[in-house]
């Protein structure tokens, strides 16, 4: 206590923290003066039912068109989904856990009024339900937001091949990984341009993505060989898309096809590789346009890879940085949660996690 006072000692290792705050029989957070309350998730529950509720609604399949007032004209919406896509890239979670409901609803109620004019827009309010709802744990809702886009959008290659996208993801949280590999590859191959020289970047960024999926779910699966050849095909096309766009909100390109190397390494075991790669992605100039929520869940990725090779500390300093990129994706994420938990109980851990820890009700215990 006398080193810290005089400034001998910094209150820098939770270690330091947790003998200190033995001593004065105090919560540690207490002394980095922060909010030591749990996390409230009632909030968020609540939200999932809500957009449980409006996935459950049958509306289109028993033609019941609502009133004119309940149906958002066309470019309204496609405003509302497009400023819903911004919200879940920023990695706004709690914010968009609460308006997705009512987009749910009348994406759904518009696709029934004007099935062609509406249809772009419903398939990407079920992507973005898919892509939330995994982010917070509810892989099985997940799911079925997936079914919905890929029915929705069957008979059109892009659409199809977009809403792939998230299907391969839910496929690999919902332990499918095997299935999701034929499934991915051949989305990926039906939408590749003839010429991929002269080929629209928009159909070469859902290709490689759809291509990363499958690498994916091959390395879940411990299929080296695939991993790699499938990986490689993506880098190809990354070479040709370049950095800096997000093409039907892929964020495909060279940085992307590099982080997902690392997580293709980290899928395989190989935390060394893993970590090579992270160093390489987070140093491109790439880096910086990937969206704020694909950088914080890479760097829970490599907070991963670091607790494996048994290094708590470098792996507590990610966890830190991802918090600083998009704080929901550390705090609303069950999948980072995980991590922290993990992270906590090391007494090399960075002290500036406790609070974090805390705020969560995650205990070094």
């Amino acid at each position: 206590m006398d080193k810290v006072e005089r400034g001998a000692r910094s209150l820098d290792k939770v270690s330091t923290i947790a003998d200190v705050a033995a001593v004065l029989r105090i919560d540690p957070a207490i002394l980095l003066g922060r909010d030591t309350q749990p996390a409230d998730l009632a909030a968020q529950a609540d939200g999932v039912e809500r957009i449980r509720a409006a996935l459950s609604t049958y509306e289109m399949a028993l033609d019941r068109k609502a009133p004119g007032r309940d149906v958002p004209p066309a470019v309204q919406l496609a405003d509302s989904v497009g400023h819903a896509w911004t919200t879940y890239q920023h990695a706004r979670y709690p914010q968009l856990v609460k308006g997705l409901p009512d987009l749910v609803v009348a994406a759904q109620r518009g696709y029934v009024r004007e099935p062609e004019a509406r249809r772009v827009s419903l398939v990407e309010v079920y992507r973005i339900a898919a892509s939330l709802l995994l982010k917070i744990g509810e892989t099985e809702l997940a799911w079925l937001a997936a079914d919905r886009a890929m029915t929705i959008a069957t008979g059109d290659p892009v659409l199809v091949a977009a809403a792939a996208v998230q299907l391969g993801q839910v496929l690999r949280a919902t332990g499918r990984a095997p299935s999701a590999v034929p499934i991915m590859r051949a989305a990926a191959y039906r939408i590749a341009p003839p010429d991929l020289d002269g080929g629209p970047a928009g159909y070469l960024s859902l290709c490689g993505t759809l291509l990363v999926q499958a690498a994916l779910a091959a390395a879940r699966h411990d299929d080296e060989q695939a991993s790699m050849s499938l990986i490689d095909e993506a880098t190809d096309l990354a070479a040709r898309v370049g950095d800096g766009h997000d093409h039907h909100r892929t964020g495909f390109g060279i940085t992307a096809t590099t982080a997902a190397r690392m997580l293709v390494a980290l899928e395989l075991g190989d935390t060394g590789e893993a970590m090579a790669w992270h160093e390489k992605a987070i140093g491109s100039d790439g880096w910086r346009w990937l969206p704020a929520e694909h950088r914080a869940a890479h760097l829970v990725d490599a907070a991963r890879a670091h607790l494996q090779a048994d290094d708590p500390a470098s792996a507590g300093k990610l966890l830190l940085d991802a918090d600083r990129a998009a704080p929901a994706e550390v705090r609303h994420r069950p999948a980072a949660r995980e991590v922290l938990a993990q992270v906590i109980r090391s007494p090399d851990a960075p002290s500036a996690i406790i609070p974090i820890a805390s705020a969560l009700g995650v205990s070094a215990g």
